[in-house]
């Protein structure tokens, strides 16, 4: 039985994202968005209606900034309690959550597809998507970036413009590109 590509993709398989089907549901993902960041002022950092029914599971209490971008939504869990700062990017190809209590700082990115090394299939579109699974109670500085397939376990902290290439251990406290363990009292530039 042949797949479809959004089948693949949600299989963790190789995919092509040039995709009739996919092309249709970023693009209900960017109309969500669109509504999310032009919320009137006061109602500012609540998640838009449409936004909120694209995403996978949010919690009630959860917030998000304008701007704010994502590919398709329907991946995305925030759990309680969970603010992303303004301008924050999860490119959601495979599933993201993230965790009760959690802080993201501005302008963080989550991605979660990792093209094909062959620049023949690349250029085609051919991808895979790694899930990317942030803990409970964890800050992640300004500008960071995690890549596909990355863990972040509870109360870990990451630093400002890390990149972030392998899993972090639970309270561990990580900084630079690419991220790498500090110790203990070390200044992260996390805000």
């Amino acid at each position: 039985m042949q797949k479809t590509e959004r089948e693949k993709m949600q299989a963790g398989r190789w995919y092509t994202c040039i995709d009739p089907e996919l092309e249709d549901l970023r693009n209900r993902a960017r109309h969500a968005v669109h509504q999310h960041n032009s919320l009137p002022p006061d109602r500012r950092g609540r998640i838009a209606a449409e936004l909120a029914q694209l995403f996978a599971a949010v919690a009630e209490d959860a917030y998000i900034e304008a701007p704010f971008h994502c590919a398709y939504g329907f991946n995305i869990t925030l759990e309680r309690g969970v603010y992303l700062n303004a301008g924050c990017t999860i490119l959601d190809t495979a599933p993201v959550r993230i965790g009760a209590g959690s802080l993201l700082g501005p302008s963080v990115q989550i991605y979660c597809a990792e093209h094909h090394k062959d620049p023949a299939k690349r250029i085609v579109g051919l991808e895979r998507a790694r899930t990317v699974t942030v803990g409970d109670r964890v800050w992640i500085g300004g500008g960071a970036i995690l890549l596909p397939g990355i863990s972040i376990g509870d109360r870990a902290i990451i630093g400002a413009g890390s990149v972030v290439t392998r899993d972090v251990p639970a309270g561990a406290t990580v900084a630079g590109n690419p991220a790498r363990s500090l110790p203990q009292g070390q200044p992260t530039g996390a805000g």
